[in-house]
């Protein structure tokens, strides 16, 4: 499906959220250094702990909201209050004042607004795009995402590091004006929501209760379930590339030479690294995203989930082996294949077993597999000061494994519920 015969909504925003991704990339992979420096490690990673679990919480409520109220409304609502957020947190590192616990309160209400953005924004491509198509629109999107990883960092590099408080300023504005944008031109695609308890009863908590019940409906499919549990092996591992990986680096990189040709070399520092393998991670993302979902369309389902938690187990064990530049690229390069294997078909999967009134809350509930999953990554970080890197590397590679496991479980038990209902009917 070409983005010429892309529905409004989503040419929208495509466009707005490529945007909003580069200026957040141009940031954000330095914060987990700051909040380290600022804090110390184990204090830092208990603080992004506590600000993922305010994220969970957002989620789910996110997913509610997004098929009460409409995807519209909670992404012009997230988006602005993202934005408000991370003005915020600028002028909590700004030339005037030096606050860093308030700014990770502020960043913490980003991730809160950007946690009700999620499961609105998924929701809505499954309520504008055909099945058959899906698996491509996700594809781009995430191809989108990662461009601006490419982009993003590079400019950081250069911008972030000298002038914080203006790129976090910009940062701010593009999401203020995505809301805008959202806001006048795309329309409201969910269907109608209601329920006999919200009808028969305006108290206060029978939103909470309808809400319970919905998700209780969700996590009573224990496929489902295992589906989430495994993802959130998976997105421990992932979530690395934020927070251990670049203090891993930083810290126990000293400058090496990357090419030696005759009298001319390429020197690299470990923020330099760093920068050059999360850029090979993206660059990896933007070019190949679309091809390697294609390829992983002609597998199983089943295969390709196992098999991508094999292969990032292999990667994240491998950066500890080594602090060669060498063996850095090539672990990443495990690493983002293992990415791009599910890239496409996650949010598929989960469209294609959610009922239509129920689809905000699915997206929202299989999106708990990246907040708990990055609500725990943080503790990787003291793990390091206990056990060393490279056993801290293992074992989240063991926990890997282990997601690959239960994926072969969960659609063992999906095939054989699909089997008996045949037999049945």
């Amino acid at each position: 499906m070409r983005i010429r015969d892309w529905d409004l909504n989503l040419k929208i925003r495509l466009f707005g959220e490529a945007l909003m991704n580069i200026t957040y990339w141009m940031f954000f992979p330095f914060l987990t250094i700051y909040f380290a420096n600022a804090f110390g490690k184990e204090l830092a990673g208990l603080l992004l702990i506590i600000s993922q679990l305010f994220s969970v919480l957002a989620n789910l409520m996110g997913g509610h909201f997004a098929d009460k109220y409409g995807r519209k409304t909670m992404m012009v609502l997230s988006s602005f209050g993202q934005g408000l957020s991370f003005i915020l947190f600028a002028s909590t590192n700004s030339p005037w004042l030096d606050m860093p616990l308030l700014g990770f309160v502020f960043f913490s209400l980003a991730g809160v607004f950007g946690a009700f953005y999620w499961p609105a924004s998924q929701a809505m491509v499954t309520d504008v795009v055909d099945e058959k198509h899906r698996s491509g629109v996700f594809a781009i999107f995430y191809t989108s995402i990662n461009i601006a990883v490419v982009i993003g960092p590079i400019l950081g590099a250069i911008f972030y590091v000298r002038y914080p408080f203006e790129v976090l300023c910009i940062s701010g504005i593009i999401c203020l004006l995505l809301s805008y944008l959202l806001k006048r031109n795309t329309r409201e695609t969910a269907p109608v929501y209601q329920t006999e308890q919200e009808n028969s009863s305006g108290k206060w908590y029978g939103m909470i209760i309808q809400q319970i019940k919905d998700y209780k409906i969700i996590f009573n499919d224990r496929a489902f379930l295992l589906y989430i549990i495994a993802g959130v092996l998976v997105a421990l591992t992932f979530m690395q590339l934020d927070m251990l990986l670049p203090v891993y680096i930083t810290e126990m990189v000293q400058k090496q030479n990357m090419f030696h040709f005759g009298d001319w070399s390429l020197t690299l520092s470990g923020e330099q690294l760093f920068g050059v393998v999360l850029s090979e991670n993206g660059l990896l993302v933007a070019l190949f995203t679309i091809i390697v979902t294609k390829w992983m369309n002609t597998y199983k389902e089943k295969n390709v989930f196992v098999v991508s938690s094999i292969i990032y187990g292999i990667a994240i064990a491998t950066f500890g082996l080594s602090t060669s530049v060498w063996v850095m690229i090539l672990a990443m390069g495990l690493f983002t294949f293992a990415e791009l294997m599910t890239a496409g078909i996650q949010q598929t999967f989960v469209s294609k077993i959610s009922p239509e009134h129920m689809r905000g809350q699915y997206f929202a509930a299989a999106s708990l597999r990246n907040t708990i999953g990055r609500t725990i990554a943080p503790v990787a970080i003291p793990m390091s000061l206990w056990f060393g890197y490279l056993p801290t590397f293992v074992m989240i590679g063991i926990l890997a494994l282990i997601s690959g496991y239960l994926y072969y479980v969960m659609f063992q038990m999906a095939e054989q519920k699909l089997n008996n209902y045949v037999k049945a009917s």
